[in-house]
């Protein structure tokens, strides 16, 4: 019989999903978690853009420290179910950082597009004195849909986000960081795929609009642009890191190129590497693998959550977790909810 674990709410989701990450001293390279104030305070060893971007503008890097947290957190949600989940802490992730693996370019990847999708949404709330709404003077009307009636009227209006502020910020800080001790061949890898993230925010800007009329006609429709949700854009960057190119550094030192034969050459959105991932399996301080042993794992899964793949065929064992959480929730006038607090049993499969 499986055992039986009684644990608290808070402790299961620990146990459940990796620890977020609270920051990325993306400036000097490490992973260690660090905070705004942080960074700016040791402009001595940021780049000369980073340096400028924290002594006129650090409001922005409160934002760009935001953008660092949600890429780490898509990225988690992402590789959720992989042997290599992302993992936060430094004595692991920062080995995977030195290397050149396709993990590390969805790292830079995600982290680039979160700066670009958090910048430009404080623009858009208004957080910034620096930028505001897009504007929409110099642009052509909006596509009108085939309604199969005649024409309706079309203008720009509302609050469209304006993601070449936040695409600019996020090259500014992200590339401009000074790479010593690295080859030119790293350096160009990373800006390429800094660029990528980048990209998977702006190249995929939607169109919303809302109608205006009497009784509900819509005589007159107002539009503006809007970012694709970051989950989407993480979907997004995941197809490009099962896609992977990789690369090798040309004869001239400033330029890559695809490995093998009649391979087509990356375009700007496609994520790039040049070395092999280790499996990740087992524990190795060397190339910053945590192992699989205690991760929970699907037992009638065939994809990378399965036991089978996830465990790398070591076996697996169940157990028997009862947690609390609030549960019959009433609201009373005014204004409290009160909850009860229910036992609910899940029976987890836990890689050996």
């Amino acid at each position: 019989m499986a055992p039986l674990i009684r644990i608290q709410l808070g402790i299961f989701f620990v146990l459940l999903c990796p620890v977020n990450i609270i920051g990325l001293w993306w400036a000097v390279g490490s992973p260690l978690v660090m905070d705004p104030n942080s960074i700016c305070r040791k402009t001595k060893q940021l780049a000369g853009k980073q340096a400028e971007l924290c002594q006129s503008q650090p409001e922005i890097i409160k934002e760009v420290i935001k953008g660092a947290k949600l890429g780490i957190r898509e990225c988690q949600h992402q590789f959720r179910s992989r042997r290599w989940n992302c993992t936060s802490h430094s004595k692991y992730f920062g080995k995977v950082l030195q290397q050149d693996i396709r993990e590390t370019a969805f790292v830079y990847a995600v982290t680039a597009a979160g700066v670009t999708h958090a910048v430009t949404q404080a623009c858009s709330m208004g957080y910034l004195l620096q930028c505001g709404c897009e504007a929409t003077r110099s642009r052509g009307p909006p596509r009108p849909a085939d309604t199969g009636t005649e024409a309706v009227r079309w203008e720009w209006g509302g609050c469209g986000d304006d993601v070449e502020f936040g695409y600019e910020k996020s090259k500014q800080f992200m590339d401009g960081r000074q790479k010593t001790g690295k080859s030119d061949i790293r350096t160009l890898m990373d800006l390429h795929n800094n660029e990528a993230g980048r990209l998977a925010v702006r190249n995929y800007m939607r169109t919303e609009c809302k109608c205006h009329g009497l009784s509900g006609s819509c005589t007159l429709r107002t539009c503006w642009r809007k970012m694709p949700p970051f989950r989407e854009v993480g979907n997004r960057l995941l197809e490009r890191f099962h896609g992977a190119s990789k690369v090798m550094g040309g004869n001239d030192g400033k330029t890559l190129i695809p490995v093998g034969r009649n391979i087509k050459p990356p375009d700007k959105q496609d994520l790039i590497y040049s070395a092999e991932s280790p499996d990740f399996c087992l524990p190795n301080r060397k190339t910053g693998s945590a192992g699989t042993r205690g991760r929970v794992c699907n037992s009638t899964a065939l994809d990378m959550s399965g036991c089978d793949l996830l465990c790398c065929d070591r076996g697996y064992r169940d157990e028997t977790v009862v947690y609390e959480e609030n549960c019959l929730c009433r609201f009373h006038w005014c204004c409290v909810v009160q909850c009860k607090k229910c036992s609910v049993r899940k029976k987890l499969s836990l890689c050996m």
